[in-house]
């Protein structure tokens, strides 16, 4: 069976030890094995197969790209040509894709053979990859628990082993959340680092900083650092990590909190597992770094003032029928649209001076260390059985730490660092104020060697 290191993979592709096709038969048959974990969505194997038999004569003329007949899959947000998009809504008009999403064009362009779409929740909103439009995304170490959200399917698709690497979209930690559920490495990039998150600028349309952008999620810091290269058309990351750049790493000054800006209006608590991830975490960081508790004051409007940016765009939205919406989306659309422009646009100025705030705080410290999740991925059905604000209550008590990190347009990453007694991955987050990727990667690679 194929390796587990996606690089190793890339690199027998690119050596002709290994047709595109013989790989790509073997990920499209991993699929249809594991149909029961709902990470896809949509699969199209002759589409597939056509492009791995076209990746292989590329490989007789010598043309190869940085992803050359690798297999991989894109979240069910992201056009790709002639696949349906659902948004994860049955309140929209599915559309088989006429062009591919800016991202999925590059990826496309480094050689990739996309094998399909993968699950998410309705347009993207949750921390867990549940809709009315497909059996939800379940956990592969543990079928009855979540695989997170909101790139719950590409997490889960990863962790199986249905595709090798692949890309997620980060607007509130939805690369980090099911990365940590999946035991995965999710690094999430500063807004800009990718070209295809800002191909229609840096703010939203209400004037707030785009929250959403784009990172790889992986097994290793490696096989991040090659794919996080195949999106941005460098190569960089990946070259800077095999120089020996994470073991040259040393004496960094790292600050650690488990403050969550979520404290003014929800009690936040570490499970035992997290804690001790969090603990562990500090532990080996530690051994090569000063690491020393952080003392961060954040403000304590930002739990509202989040959720209206996080929600302005609701409104807009071309919904056929409101009455297929999921009580979440449904409940946050109505509010929206209730919304005077005035207080959207109050919102958005507000955001931007919190980030900047979380900015100039963290930058005391060349990295800071936060939990990962503050539990274990719960079990599917969690959220979607409560109404919508219980529901989102949920959602920010198992990922206190995540959004923040989005509204500051910071880099961060998940990286799993021990496990629960129930033998679930558990993570801890690491922020780079400066968006200093290459740190963080490196960082990552320390930690899991």
């Amino acid at each position: 069976m194929t390796t587990r290191s996606a690089l190793a993979l890339r690199n027998q592709l690119a050596s002709g030890e290994r047709s595109s096709r013989e790989v790509t038969e073997e990920f499209l048959h991993k699929i249809e094995q594991l149909d029961s974990l709902g990470a896809f969505v949509y699969v199209d194997p002759e589409g597939a197969l056509q492009a791995a038999d076209k990746a292989d004569a590329r490989f007789a003329e010598g043309d190869l790209g940085r992803l050359h007949g690798l297999p991989t899959a894109f979240k069910d947000l992201n056009e790709v040509m002639g696949m349906p998009t659902t948004y994860g809504s049955k309140a929209m008009e599915a559309q088989i894709a006429m062009a591919d999403h800016p991202l999925v064009a590059q990826v496309r362009a480094e050689g990739a053979v996309i094998v399909g779409k993968t699950q998410v929740p309705e347009f993207g909103l949750s921390t867990y990859s549940e809709n009315l439009v497909a059996a939800p995304s379940r956990n592969p170490l543990d079928s009855r628990l979540s695989s997170g959200g909101s790139s719950g399917g590409q997490a889960a698709a990863i962790a199986a082993g249905m595709i090798p690497v692949g890309a997620g979209s980060d607007g509130g930690g939805s690369v980090r959340i099911p990365s940590a559920a999946c035991g995965l490495v999710g690094l999430k990039p500063s807004l800009g680092r990718v070209p295809s998150d800002v191909v229609d600028g840096y703010n939203d349309s209400f004037g707030a900083p785009k929250f959403t952008v784009s990172g790889p999620m992986a097994h290793d810091a490696l096989d991040a650092a090659m794919f996080f290269d195949a999106m941005l058309g460098v190569d960089h990351y990946l070259p800077k990590l095999q120089g020996g750049y994470a073991h040259k790493l040393r004496n960094l000054n790292i600050g650690y909190s488990a403050l969550s800006p979520f404290d003014p209006v929800y009690p936040i608590s570490l499970e035992p597992a997290a804690r001790q991830a969090f603990e562990r975490g500090l532990k080996l960081l530690n051994e090569r770094h000063r690491v020393e508790p952080a003392n961060f004051n954040y403000a304590e409007d930002y739990p509202q003032t989040f959720a209206m940016v996080w929600t302005n765009s609701l409104k807009s939205l071309p919904v056929c029928d409101e009455s297929l919406l999921g009580t979440l989306a449904r409940e946050f659309r109505r509010r929206s649209m209730a919304r005077p422009l005035a207080q959207g646009l109050q919102a958005a100025t507000r955001i931007r001076q919190i980030g900047a705030d979380f900015i100039t705080q963290w930058s005391a410290f060349d990295v800071v260390v936060t939990p990962g999740m503050a539990s274990a991925p719960p079990p599917i059905g969690y959220y979607t059985a409560h109404d919508a604000d219980t529901d989102y209550r949920l959602q920010c008590q198992y990922t206190p730490y995540t959004s923040m990190v989005n509204v500051s347009s910071a880099a961060a990453i998940s990286v799993p660092v021990s496990t629960s007694i129930d033998g679930m991955p558990m993570s801890i987050q690491l922020i780079s104020p400066r968006g200093d990727e290459g740190l963080l990667l490196g960082l990552a690679h320390q930690l899991l060697l």
